[in-house]
């Protein structure tokens, strides 16, 4: 059995729900970025740790269900349309850029569109193909939710 060589690794991860809501309703609930407890899986709770709540320059703090934590800068915002948020701390990576947009396809179906860019730390190509697997699984069902929450 051959030792898998570790190096830096580079890929994409994108996922698209379409959700029976209004425009404003699935932004109000994306747009509060310390709100992901309320539908993001597995997150047990999220601080500011900027004075800035919204948009460029605001900063969050993730407490995983597992302990891990992750922290955020928002580092671009355009009202009712997307952000976009960098990873600084808690995760295997060099770089981890991520985009959440919308966008009104009729009156009441919205699309999200949830992607990042990731660079790895130094581990095998396996173990980044895992990692990739989990982020879009991890997207998929925090989109679910999503879902679910806005069409009640």
């Amino acid at each position: 059995m051959k030792s898998q060589k570790k190096s830096f690794h580079t890929g994409t991860v994108k996922k698209t729900i379409k959700i029976k809501t209004s425009k404003d309703k699935v932004w109000r609930k994306i747009s509060n970025i310390i709100g992901l407890p309320t539908w993001l899986i597995d997150v047990k709770k999220t601080i500011y740790l900027s004075k800035k709540k919204r948009g460029v320059g605001a900063i969050r703090l993730i407490t995983f269900t597992d302990g891990n934590e992750i922290e955020e800068h928002v580092v671009a915002w355009k009202d009712r349309e997307y952000f976009t948020y960098i990873a600084t701390e808690g995760l295997p990576l060099r770089a981890y850029v991520a985009t959440i947009s919308i966008r009104r396809k009729s009156n009441k179906l919205v699309e999200v569109t949830w992607q990042s860019y990731i660079n790895s730390k130094k581990m095998s190509e396996k173990q980044f193909i895992e990692f990739l697997a989990f982020m879009g699984s991890f997207y998929e069902a925090s989109l679910e939710n999503l879902k679910i929450i806005l069409e009640k």
